[in-house]
């Protein structure tokens, strides 16, 4: 994902809010579902305020490190990580990184001294958020997906405002608290429209054609890839067009196993650099159940077969999916039965324009408008609240 760039914010020791630019802190990361929508609320806050003035703080050695200045933001790292729970004497390492990150953070929050700061989970938001409203800083969550995670709950507490993207989240947060937001996504994916003769081109894929999306986010998908590679002779034979994102790790195998179907209608690639051609022609996409890709399919009106990754905390991609399975706004396939159904479902899908269309409008509408924006507003308005 490319974000724009922004300029870099000029630094002043006023200390009179109306004086100078109001502050803020954006804290966490970890993976892109966290860094890019923490980069969009960050944006957000810029369009409605250019002089504002914004900090980031992650973990060091995270992506966030990478991601956040190549966004044209600053950030700081603090040496915080999460916890090991198969060897516990590296657990020492990790408390006493705990307690430098807190240390850290309460020196980061006295210099920089903003006027709110946001989470948007991950490692470092804990200790950042925690320093700031010890020191009267009101805080916002931002909490993507439907089951709650361990830091959000932790600091929901002490926290002003706490936006959500699904329904139901009372059972977590308190509910005066909730915003009903959706989640950031990447805006130049709306900027083709559906079925553009320009993005058939770029593939070099027919329109008289249905399209399969497969994608398993940046890194790949074991199970997803795995389920395809089983499945190659059928997605052959078929009259589907298939654009498959295999992920750097998967890519080499992907390539050897496509070797013997040697067909024009499909594309295999370790990372699809347009992805808003992709989305475009695509009449089905399969893809993991993380919260970003379920917002923009949500916002996309996209039919979607969602394979819950099992390797995440409490299981969370499966409560995701099952937000919209109950809307009828997607199907789901569990990562045990994918390798056996996957593709046959898939294929099945795509011959049913019926429930195409059913999905398509289910989905679309629970797609959240301009989340961005209305996070951004929200916390501006918390900036400047007098403290009571």
């Amino acid at each position: 994902m490319t974000e724009k760039k922004q300029h870099q914010p000029q630094s002043t020791t006023s200390p009179f809010k109306g004086v100078r630019g109001l502050r803020f802190i954006i804290s966490g990361g970890g993976t892109g579902g966290h860094i890019f929508p923490a980069i969009s609320i960050a944006n957000a806050l810029k369009k409605q305020l250019p002089d504002a003035e914004i900090l980031f703080v992650g973990a060091v050695g995270r992506m966030e490190m990478e991601r956040v200045p190549a966004a044209g933001y600053p950030i700081k790292g603090l040496p915080v990580s999460g916890f090991d729970r198969k060897n516990m004497l590296k657990n020492i390492r990790v408390l006493w990184n705990l307690q430098r990150s807190i240390w850290q953070a309460k020196r980061i929050v006295k210099d920089f001294k903003p006027d709110a700061a946001v989470g948007v989970g991950g490692y470092a938001s804990a200790p950042v958020l925690k320093a700031a409203s010890t020191s009267g800083v009101p805080t916002v969550l931002q909490e993507q997906n439907s089951y709650a995670g361990v830091t959000n709950k932790l600091l929901a507490k002490k926290a002003a405002c706490i936006c959500v993207a699904y329904e139901g989240m009372e059972r977590f947060f308190p509910k005066e608290k909730i915003l009903l937001t959706g989640n950031p996504v990447r805006q130049d994916l709306f900027s083709v429209a559906p079925k553009a003769k320009e993005a058939y081109e770029f593939f070099g894929l027919s329109p008289k054609r249905k399209t399969l999306l497969i994608v398993g986010g940046s890194l790949g998908a074991r199970t997803i890839n795995q389920s395809v590679m089983a499945k190659l002779k059928e997605l052959a034979n078929s009259e589907v067009q298939v654009i498959w994102q295999t992920g750097k790790f998967y890519i080499d195998d992907a390539r050897k196993a496509v070797e013997t179907f040697t067909s024009p209608n499909l594309i295999v690639a370790d990372f699809v650099s347009r992805m808003d051609y992709a989305y475009s022609i695509a009449d089905l996409v399969v893809s993991r159940a993380g919260a970003s890709s379920i917002s923009e399919i949500c916002l996309l009106g996209k039919p979607v077969i969602l394979v819950p990754s099992p390797n995440v905390a409490e299981d969370h991609q499966t409560q995701n999916a099952l937000a919209l399975v109950r809307k009828n706004a997607a199907v789901i396939i569990k990562d045990s039965e994918a390798k056996e159904l996957l593709v046959d479902k898939a294929l099945q899908l795509l011959s049913d324009n019926k429930t195409l269309d059913m999905l398509s409008v289910n989905a679309r509408t629970l797609a959240q408008e301009n989340s961005a924006g209305r996070i951004a507003g929200e916390i501006i308005k918390l900036a400047r609240t007098p403290n009571p």
